[in-house]
């Protein structure tokens, strides 16, 4: 008999893991709860937004329209860490957003329409440098806002020689009299001329190319400031994006964000914490794109019959249908590993956006396939889906990118003397 029961009560581990399970149902009934609501809303104005979107290249009107929605349905909390007002669910780190909640918020918008899961995710990503990084005054002057859709946020790292190498960043942050003047120019700046504030990464040291985590600093600047313009450009899918033009921009030092020199941490935080949302909102186009596929090969006859009585479609539908659920599966280990910041979540992370986003391209493309000449005509919803998808591999970490971080892992563990060769009892391979 353990000391425990000897003294009449369960085992304080037995107590502790009652109280982390009774903690984890509450947590998943507030999800399932979430889900809800944005399937709610999906299905009661993704028609409405379709329509809106394939009039205007730029998405704006639809853009408007999805922010007014989140903000009005309280889903944009979701992208507000609940230190800063944001959403609270149980066993959520009060300085932190919840992956999960996004990923499930994700999947579920991106499956009703693009731009709903865009303007939740830009609320969150042009935001967070400034939740983790901004002092209070300005996060009350701004969040309440981004919470309830009156605040558009933007996010600017990328520039047109500084992709997937933030050391190439050269906007420059000039040090002048009670803060600093920034110069430079980003592009593919999603919510471009649309945003209400753009959170920007610019150089305060050194040249661009320099190595170095503390050359650059990450600032706060109103859309509204002297000498910034914004120039939307049209991509694939309808999308709010452009460039943004800084013409020595004064920012006051209170509107910087984090220390000096502090400004790629912000960034590569901020980034980390969203990229298994991108993985998640691709399993949402994905599921969308097969159910598509299911209706329209169950409806459609070619030669006397429907088209699902089709052998080879079928096995068609059943790999679209694997590779869904190994994605939502690697997307469910990811966020749960980013949430409890385990040491193993970056390798979870990488896996999932690079299977999920290339997963997707590969069921949206059989989705138009099956759907032949309809599936390209402009206004389907299976074409849609098609330039949806195609960006996902592309932003937050390209799928090379991901397979340079996946392959570094792979040989440091399976290589002789690795974790993994370590437990091997066969002899390493010859050389």
């Amino acid at each position: 008999m353990s000391a425990g029961s000897a003294a009449g009560g369960p085992a304080p581990a037995l107590e502790g893991l009652a109280e982390r399970a009774a903690l984890e149902a509450a947590f998943e009934a507030a999800l399932a709860e979430l889900g809800h609501r944005a399937r709610a809303l999906g299905r009661s104005e993704g028609p409405a937004l379709f329509g809106l979107s394939q009039q205007d290249p730029h998405g704006l009107a639809a853009a408007r329209q999805s922010l007014r929605l989140l903000g009005d349905s309280g889903l944009l909390g979701a992208a507000i860490a609940p230190a800063h007002g944001g959403l609270a669910l149980p066993g959520q780190r009060p300085a932190a957003v919840s992956v999960r909640a996004l990923c499930a918020l994700r999947e579920e918008l991106a499956y009703h329409h693009g731009m709903l899961d865009l303007m939740l995710v830009m609320a969150g990503l042009g935001s967070y440098p400034l939740q983790l990084g901004g002092n209070p005054e300005l996060r009350r002057r701004w969040l309440p806002g981004v919470q309830s859709g009156r605040a558009v946020a933007a996010y600017g790292l990328t520039e047109p020689g500084a992709g997937s190498s933030l050391d190439e960043i050269a906007t420059r942050a000039e040090r002048v009299p009670g803060g600093y003047r920034l110069s430079g120019h980003k592009t593919f700046i999603s919510n471009a001329g649309l945003a209400d504030f753009y959170t920007v990464l610019a150089r305060t040291a050194g040249q661009p190319g320099d190595k170095g985590r503390e050359n650059l600093s990450m600032f706060l600047v109103p859309a509204s400031a002297a000498g910034l313009a914004a120039r939307p450009f049209e991509v694939l899918a309808p999308h709010p994006i452009g460039d943004v033009h800084l013409s020595g921009v004064f920012v006051p030092e209170a509107e910087r964000l984090g220390a000096e020199g502090q400004g790629l941490a912000l960034a590569l935080e901020t980034l980390a914490t969203f990229r298994t949302t991108v993985a998640a909102a691709a399993n949402g186009f994905s599921r969308r794109a097969l159910a598509e596929s299911v209706a329209h090969l169950e409806a459609r006859s070619q030669f006397g019959k429907p088209l699902a009585q089709n052998q080879a479609l079928r096995f068609e539908i059943a790999e679209m249908d694997t590779d869904l659920a190994a994605a939502r599966l690697l997307v469910a280990e990811a966020a749960r590993l980013a949430d409890a910041e385990d040491p193993a979540a970056p390798r979870a992370v990488s896996r999932a956006k690079l299977f999920a986003t290339e997963a997707a391209g590969r069921i949206c493309d059989r989705a138009v396939q099956h759907h032949g000449g309809l599936g390209v005509k402009r206004g389907s919803v299976v074409e849609d889906l098609y330039r949806e998808v195609r960006a996902l591999r592309i932003y937050e970490g390209t799928s090379e990118i991901q397979k340079l971080i996946l392959s570094k892992h792979a040989f440091e563990e399976h290589r002789p003397g690795g974790p993994a060769g370590k437990q091997s009892t066969r002899a390493a391979p010859e050389r």
